[in-house]
């Protein structure tokens, strides 16, 4: 029976190890959460009400929902560190905004009726680093097609 004792502890301390690594999760999601971090308290300086976070639908996620004023605002945050792809900014192409437009109307039909008289905005936040200083923010980055 002790045989049998030690391989169940040795295969139990495996496989909480694995566990704990999963939950943890990629580098790059704890740098894009630590970047919506930093859009969102730049956002409120500014003056935004945060209304929503990481609202995700059928067709995609938008990071982070604001009020400025009476107009609705969904920011897209992009961290990307290496130009070489394009930077921040290329990151946001025709197919992704139209994602983000698509979940912006879910939110609005759904959960988020009561502001679906009001103008809406689809903004960008853009870091090249985790970086309050290096924040270019750039509002109404596109418009729904």
């Amino acid at each position: 029976m002790g045989l049998v004792r030690q391989i169940h502890e040795s295969v139990s301390k495996v496989l909480k190890r694995k566990t704990a690594t999963r939950t943890q999760g990629p580098a790059h999601l704890a740098d894009g959460a630590r970047a919506e971090a930093l859009a969102e308290r730049h956002l409120v300086g500014h003056g935004l009400t945060m209304i929503a976070r990481n609202l995700r639908s059928r067709w995609g996620e938008i990071d982070l929902i604001a009020a400025d004023g009476e107009a609705i605002v969904f920011v897209e945050v992009r961290l990307r560190s290496d130009a070489r792809y394009g930077g921040a900014a290329a990151s946001i192409s025709a197919a992704k905004q139209m994602r983000l437009v698509r979940t912006a109307g879910s939110f609005l039909v759904g959960a988020g009726c009561a502001y679906a008289n009001r103008p809406c905005r689809f903004d960008v936040v853009l870091l090249d680093r985790l970086d309050a200083g290096h924040i270019e923010w750039i509002r109404g980055a596109f418009d729904a097609f």
